[in-house]
């Protein structure tokens, strides 16, 4: 009895220390950025699901595998490499850009763009969604960590049996389980091929990735090989030129894009050769055979060919419609500075000025079916790391012999530009078959009028199939800039090194700065490369005044350590993009500052 009433006297205060501990330890309600009306929950939800083709490990697997500490590799969400939380995932605990389809029966998980093109901030611990954004995430911990994860089960029986009870059950036979170990094992050997020589020391860090790289290495050296592997071993190489992901809510409209602005853009044909690129480099399947009976010499969709023509269409729709971020009300802006900022912009930039032939907004060059914005290309100074991967040269496989290139219809050598290869790869799987395509639009019609005119003309022709692979060869004609492929077979270094000036809209949510993320803050890249931060913390948390990365990150450990004007060719330099630094007052950089914040 003693007990009870000790029990219902010490109730209140029980009650208010647990009520203190919840309401302390509460997380505030993710904000929304404003991107415009067409930019809704429902548009969200699908930009962070849709299939676009990526087959990265079966789902059954992977969720059956242990981190290091012990715990399931999916239990946290992948929070832990700064993904977030996607309450409409079409799987439970996937985060959003992360997915599950079939692939030949086998529930596979994939990734979509959304997982390298979305962000989340905190200001005063409010945590701002922006999507379209460039992530804040650790995608070579989480490419590592999987290599490592799966290589420890297959060297280890006890670990093995372990995680084929969880994928098989515990009744499992030992024929079964043989059988488990050897697709584990197919499935390791090329992952394993690319991860052990394509992941640098130190890594990529937080927000950035050799996405050029990977995928270069991801195409020339696991998929063009002779089988069972199709490995080239030759073709890989380190990944060390990372750079910041880029936003995307202006990337349709740019005339040129990717950071060294090799990618024809613009038509959504274009866009489609864009991102089926980007497939293939995030695990999507494809492993072309040669083929006499096809007109090029190679069936580009042999096999389990997994890219989805349709989900890629249709996401390149969604960027579209993701407009850029609004500087939110809540946070107040000086109209005044505003004003003398809008003048500072307009000025050229020899004078401290930003917009003329760099970031205002032009038409660009003329495209088939779209109006463009101009994407100037320009070296200013900064780090050159990038030109090094672009200037590759590979084995061309069981590509050798192709006719693919729409320019010259020339046969594939031996040794070829890996951008070459990517541009044979990208368009032979796009005109090979337009079934595909013409299926993806009979679901889809609206996506009628983004394809070329002549594709639509089909009346009296014997072919309409030969047609529609015409039309498409002629929009795919300079898919990359003639001077990039140049580049690929010179042997001396270039002497220019040339990087994209977008349009700045949405700036201020897109930080760090530089193509290579080597600049914290906007106030910082506003300042001689000498005095911009040696190295700073990398994290959500971010400062309003400074417009980029606080100081202090809280819930971030990482330090992105740069180089200077010394080494341009670190993939960290800091260097470069000195406009403006000595030319503005520092009243007239605070005011350029406040006019690109509501950009």
């Amino acid at each position: 009895m003693t007990d009870r009433k000790a029990f219902r006297r010490a109730k209140p205060l029980l009650l208010a220390l647990l009520t203190s501990i919840t309401l302390s330890g509460a997380r505030a309600e993710t904000q929304f950025a404003d991107q415009g009306a067409s930019w809704t929950k429902a548009t969200r939800a699908t930009f962070y699901g849709l299939d676009q083709g990526a087959r990265v490990v079966p789902y059954a697997w992977i969720a059956a595998l242990e981190t290091a500490k012990g715990e399931g590799f999916l239990a946290d969400g992948l929070a832990r490499y700064g993904y977030f939380a996607n309450p409409d995932a079409q799987t439970p605990g996937l985060p959003a850009g992360f997915h599950t389809a079939d692939q030949q029966g086998v529930k596979t998980l994939g990734i979509t763009c959304s997982a390298c093109h979305s962000r989340q901030i905190e200001v005063n611990g409010v945590p701002w969604r922006i999507d379209g954004g460039p992530a804040l995430t650790d995608f070579q911990a989480f490419l590592a960590d999987l290599d490592k994860a799966v290589g420890g089960v297959l060297a280890s029986d006890s670990a093995f049996d372990a995680f084929a009870a969880r994928v098989l059950g515990a009744g499992a036979s030992a024929a079964d389980k043989q059988k488990l170990k050897g697709e584990v094992a197919v499935w390791h050997e090329p992952y394993h091929a690319i991860m052990s020589v394509s992941l640098p020391t130190p890594g990529w860090g937080l927000g950035r990735a050799d996405d050029v790289s990977m995928i270069f290495n991801r195409v020339a050296g696991l998929d063009i090989g002779p089988g069972p592997t199709h490995i080239i071993k030759e073709n890989i190489a380190r990944a060390d030129a990372p750079v910041r992901y880029p936003f995307v809510w202006n990337a349709p409209r740019q005339d040129y894009t990717q950071w060294p602005g090799f990618a024809e853009n613009g038509d959504d044909i274009l866009g489609l050769a864009r991102n089926l690129g980007e497939v293939y480099g995030v695990f999507g399947v494809y492993h072309p055979e040669k083929d006499a009976s096809k007109p090029s010499g190679v069936d580009f969709q042999a096999g389990a060919f997994s890219p989805q023509f349709f989900g890629l269409l249709e996401l390149e729709q969604l960027v579209r419609k993701i407009g850029k971020p609004n500087w939110p009300s809540a946070w107040k802006l000086d109209a005044a500075l505003v004003a003398k900022g809008k003048e500072i912009f307009g000025r050229d930039p020899a004078k401290g000025g930003c917009g003329p032939g760099c970031h205002e907004i032009k038409p660009g060059e003329a495209r088939l079916v779209k109006d463009t914005w101009r994407t100037p290309i320009l070296d200013v100074g900064t780090d050159r790391r990038e030109y090094a991967v672009v200037a590759r040269q590979g084995l061309t496989g069981n590509l050798q012999g192709a006719i693919v290139l729409p320019v010259n219809f020339t046969p594939l050598k031996a040794k070829e530009p890996i951008i070459t290869i990517l541009g044979a790869s990208v368009i032979g799987a796009i005109t090979q078959e337009p079934v595909k395509l013409v299926e993806a639009l009979a679901a889809n019609p609206r996506l009628l009028f983004e394809l070329p005119k002549p594709a639509l003309d089909l009346k009296g022709l014997a072919d309409p199939l030969e047609a529609g692979r015409q039309a498409l060869r002629s929009a795919l004609q300079g898919l990359f800039r003639k001077e990039i492929v140049d580049l690929g077979l010179l042997q001396a270094p270039p002497t220019q090194y040339k990087y994209e000036a977008k349009v700045l809209e949405g700036i201020w949510a897109a930080a760090p700065y530089l193509h290579n993320g080597s600049v914290p803050t906007l106030a910082d890249l506003l300042e001689p490369a000498v005095n911009r931060p040696a190295s700073f913390k990398v994290g959500p948390s971010y400062d309003l005044d400074k417009v980029g990365l606080a100081k202090d990150q809280g819930k971030s450990t990482y330090v992105y350590t740069t180089t200077g004007c010394d080494d341009l060719d670190s993939g960290n330099s800091r260097c470069g993009h000195e406009f403006g630094t000595t030319q503005l007052t520092p009243d007239e950089k605070k005011a350029l500052l406040e006019y690109l914040k509501q950009l």
